[in-house]
Order: C-alpha cells, then structure tokens, then sequence
C-alpha cells in the first residue's frame, strides 16, 4: 500500500485529502506545519509528499529544497498543494523541486489523477525501460536503470521527470511534440493548457544538456506548436557536452 505524507496547515483541507486517498487505497499520514512535516518526511520516507506552500513554521518552498538536499528524501515525488495560481508561484514551486502543481480548490478525481500519475514514475525502472523503445540515437543515451544520460560521452543525471520528458522528446526525434502530449505521456493525465509546467523543466533539461541553454541547439522551441529534440546522428565531439 503505497504512502503519502500530507503536509497542510488547514485542516479542513488536510482530512479531505486524507479521507478521499485512504478511500482510494493509500496510506496517509498528516502533518501541520514545515517543521514536523520534513521530521516525518525523513522518518517515514513515504512513496510521495502532498505540499502546502503556505505553511506555518517552515513554508512549503523551503521545505521542498531542503528534502531535495537530502538524499534520503531527494526522490521522492512533491506534489504542490496551494492556493496561489500566478505564474511565478508555479515556477518557484518547480524550481524548489516539486514534480506536480494542484491549485486549491481542486477535484478529487483530479488530485487521485495526478497522485497515480506521480507514483507511476516512482518505480526504480521508468517507463522507458519496460517496453522496446529508442533509448540512444547519436550522441545521446539514456540509462533507465540510473535516471541518467550519456551525452557526448558525458555522465548527467537526471531527475524522473527530466529523464520521462527527454525520453518523450527522443521516441519522436526530429518531430515537433505538442504540448498536450507531452502532459498526458510524461504527467499521465489529460491537460489543461499548463505550458508553465513544460517549460520550466525545459528549461532545466537545457541548462543540463546545452552549451549555451540561451541558445539551445538541440532542444529546440517551435513556436505555437511545441518542442522538438534535434540531434546529430553522430557524436562528432564532445562540444555538445555541458560544462
């Protein structure tokens, strides 16, 4: 029975959820303020993290770093929990570390969507690693087994969503992909126009794998219609490789 952890300072908030995922099958422990949360994070080590931002204490931004900092607590899936919806607010959440974004008030299908959907990447092989799919094509390889990529003979670690989104972006090589169909293969569910929630990982995947992520060579922005990843078919050097 997989276990998440909430961490929500209101409580009203806080049963609902709890009450709507033990029904649904989870096991579900409460926590009301930063503090004691990341305590019972690092106890419990559970199989995902339910965020309020707003927290007493200890707010949800710094809490996030600072499980990410922690290697007890680094991959485990944050899933935002917030009554802030500005665009700004978001980026800082995924910046923090968060893998998901919910804005409060919220569906309970939605929340048991995006829950199932985060903990379908907490297993220790991805996705990618259980069907026959591209996994190299010139100077990048993907490593399932490490959430890694070889890139010009280059050893980068990925997070599980950076890892998911390259994967995404490598099946359909050279081809434009849609937003949309990033959310639903990479976040498993259906969106919503949530474009932020691309492009800040976008923007991470570059500053890992792009000499100058201002001017991105290989993952590349097609405007109004989505990304595509553009590689050569191969290695010629190591330039490709981030410092």
């Amino acid at each position: 029975m997989p276990r998440i952890l909430v961490i929500d300072d209101d409580p009203a908030i806080s049963e609902l959820v709890a009450v709507n995922l033990e029904m649904a099958g989870y096991d579900v422990s409460q926590a009301e303020d930063g503090i004691k949360g990341q305590a019972l994070a690092l106890q419990l080590q559970p199989d995902l993290i339910m965020l309020d931002l707003m927290l007493p204490r200890v707010d949800g931004f710094t809490v996030c770093q600072r499980l990410r900092r922690d290697e007890r607590t680094a991959e485990i899936p944050v899933l935002m929990l917030t009554a802030l919806s500005q665009t700004q607010d978001k980026v800082e959440g995924f910046n923090a570390g968060a893998d998901d974004y919910l804005t409060k008030p919220f569906e309970v299908e939605e929340m048991l969507a995006r829950v199932r959907a985060l903990l379908r990447r907490t297993d220790r092989i991805p996705q990618a690693a259980k069907h026959s799919e591209i996994l190299n094509y010139g100077p990048l390889t993907l490593v399932p087994e490490r959430f890694e990529a070889i890139w010009f003979s280059e050893t980068v670690k990925l997070t599980h969503l950076e890892f998911e989104l390259l994967h995404c972006l490598l099946q359909r090589h050279g081809q434009t992909v849609s937003p949309s169909e990033i959310l639903r293969e990479v976040w498993g569910y259906d969106p919503d126009d949530d474009i932020e929630t691309i492009r800040v990982h976008i923007r991470h995947l570059r500053t890992k794998l792009e000499p100058d992520p201002r001017h991105p060579r290989y993952i590349k922005t097609v405007y109004g219609a989505g990304y595509c990843l553009e590689l050569p078919s191969l290695p010629a050097s190591a330039e490709g490789a981030s410092a």
